[in-house]
């Protein structure tokens, strides 16, 4: 049986880059730093960021952009806060996708690797009563 999220895994080309990324605008928690060696398949650090573990790994093999993607809550207070930091970084925002009423707000950016994030206002429970308002239709 499932229990949960154990972790996510996010490549990246530079460890130093994106742990300061992850700490000033996610602020994470970083509680793991293999140095030089590889445990894993490459040097890596993990992190804390919302509660969930958050695995990064150095390597040069790094991919084109998709629509996967990690969305973490934030309250609708915040926006202008994370699009401050978002363009801070001068990292790259995409658009956001056409939105049902109620379902809440998204801002998207890519980082330094190409990993998209999403921050996300609104709950799952919004979500499924705007789409079954609009399936009612």
């Amino acid at each position: 049986m499932i229990e949960g999220v154990s972790h996510i895994t996010f490549v990246v080309k530079n460890l130093d880059k994106t742990t300061k990324l992850y700490k000033e605008l996610f602020n994470a928690e970083e509680v793991y730093d293999s140095g030089e060696k590889t445990h894993s398949i490459s040097k890596e650090r993990f992190f804390i960021i919302g509660g969930q573990w958050i695995a990064v790994m150095e390597t040069e093999e790094i991919v084109n952009k998709t629509y996967h993607h990690v969305a973490f809550k934030i309250s609708e207070e915040d926006i202008d806060y994370y699009q401050a930091k978002i363009i801070e970084f001068k990292l790259e925002m995409k658009e956001p996708r056409p939105r049902i009423k109620g379902e809440g707000y998204s801002i998207y950016f890519y980082d330094y690797d190409q990993n998209l994030f999403e921050f996300h206002t609104g709950t799952l429970s919004e979500r499924l009563s705007s789409y079954t308002l609009v399936d009612s239709d």
